[in-house]
This record gives C-alpha cells, sequence and structure tokens, in this order.
C-alpha cells in the first residue's frame, strides 16, 4: 500500500474558478500536476496511442485526430479540440447528452522537467444544474483523476494494478481512494470552499466511493 500512496501524494491539486469562453462565464476547475520519471515522449504516446490507452485507462474508439470524435468505453467521449505534440491535447469531456448551457473539457500539458515529465491535468467545467458540485464537490471528478494517475504511473513504470473491478474492491484500493477523498477536501479548503461544506462534499464522495462493505455471507 505504500507505493500506492507515494502515487497519491506525489501529486498537487487545486481547485477553484476560471472565466471561459467569449463572454467569459464562469466555471470551476480542478486540476492535478505530478512529475513522472519517463522521457516526454514516451508519456505523449501513453496518453494518444489508443492501444496503450487500454492498457491503464479505458479503451477509446472513435476518429482519433484534430476535430475528431471519441468514446471511452463506459465513460466520458467527446470531440479533440487541440493536438500538440507532444506537449498538449485538448478535449470535450462529455457524460451523456450536453444540456444547454453545459461546458467541460479536459486538457493535458506536458513539459520536460528534471529530465522527466511535469504532467498536468486540467478539467474546466460548467453545470447547467449545480446541485451535483453542491453536494460531491471537485472530489467528485477529482477521485477519478487521481485514480487515472495512478495507472499512468503504473504504465509508464511498466507495472499493471491488476483487473480494474479487482482492484477497486481490493482494501488497497479503498485506503487509497479514502485518502484521494481526504486530499480533495484540503485543496477545496485551500481553494476557498468553506471548511463545513468542504468536509461535508468529502463525506458524500467518500460514501460513494468508498461504500461500507456488504456482511461476509459465509
Amino acid at each position: 500500500m505504500t507505493d500506492l500512496l507515494n502515487d497519491l501524494k506525489a501529486v498537487h491539486r487545486s481547485t477553484g474558478t476560471r472565466q471561459v469562453g467569449p463572454d467569459a462565464r464562469e466555471a470551476r476547475t480542478v486540476v492535478l500536476t505530478r512529475h513522472y520519471d519517463a522521457p516526454i515522449d514516451d508519456v505523449w504516446d501513453a496518453v494518444t496511442d489508443p492501444e496503450r490507452i487500454a492498457r491503464w485507462f479505458l479503451p477509446v474508439t472513435g476518429d482519433l485526430k484534430l476535430g475528431g470524435r471519441f468514446q471511452t468505453q463506459g465513460n466520458a467521449g467527446g470531440i479533440i479540440k487541440a493536438c500538440e505534440p507532444p506537449r498538449r491535447l485538448l478535449v470535450t469531456w462529455e457524460m451523456g447528452e450536453v444540456k444547454e448551457g453545459e461546458l467541460s473539457e479536459v486538457e493535458l500539458r506536458l513539459s520536460e522537467v528534471d529530465g522527466g515529465t511535469e504532467f498536468t491535468l486540467d478539467h474546466v467545467a460548467i453545470a447547467a444544474d449545480p446541485t451535483f458540485w453542491n453536494q460531491f464537490g471537485p472530489g467528485a471528478v477529482g477521485v477519478g483523476w487521481d485514480l487515472t494517475l495512478l495507472g499512468l504511473g503504473a504504465h509508464l513504470r511498466k507495472e499493471t494494478i491488476g483487473n480494474p473491478e479487482e482492484f477497486e474492491k481490493s482494501p488497497e484500493a479503498r485506503e487509497f481512494t479514502t485518502a484521494s477523498c481526504e486530499a480533495w477536501e484540503a485543496a477545496s479548503i485551500a481553494g476557498g470552499i468553506p471548511e463545513a461544506e468542504a468536509r461535508s462534499m468529502a463525506a458524500n464522495t467518500k460514501s460513494f466511493y468508498v461504500p461500507p462493505l456488504e456482511p461476509d455471507a459465509s
């Protein structure tokens, strides 16, 4: 478990708001940054080659080129809005039908630092209904992105977490996810969310990602 928690601690998290678009609408932001001990070209290939993406994230299909539409298996899809090898990838991040007024984009930025790669994932979103954010806060997407960066790190080290469904049920995964919820609680408070609200959001997120274990039927 120590290695997994070290991966979690290697990530810097921040959350806040930003003005986006020609009409300067206020959007929520979730940003994760970490250093990978891998060349930038290798990291870029890992996040853009569909065969490699399937090994550490999810199978992805579609017209995988600038302006094309992609779909990840059982998760989000979207449009590739910018692709600047090996430093920047920008996509829309759509879960189902997009409602009027909604916006969700994910940007990956890579740079060469200290013999490796600094990797930044920036998720910016405007929701038509703020209820979900008010209930769960940034951890709702942040925990999933923590797990994503964990998978990428293992892949770049030529390791694997094994079967994702089995991993999610393991004590190690539950401890990692609990620690991730706590990390996003701290990031929420640092980002200006009142402490009581941040704690409530984190508790709701933990209940979703780490539900109580079912009694052993045996």
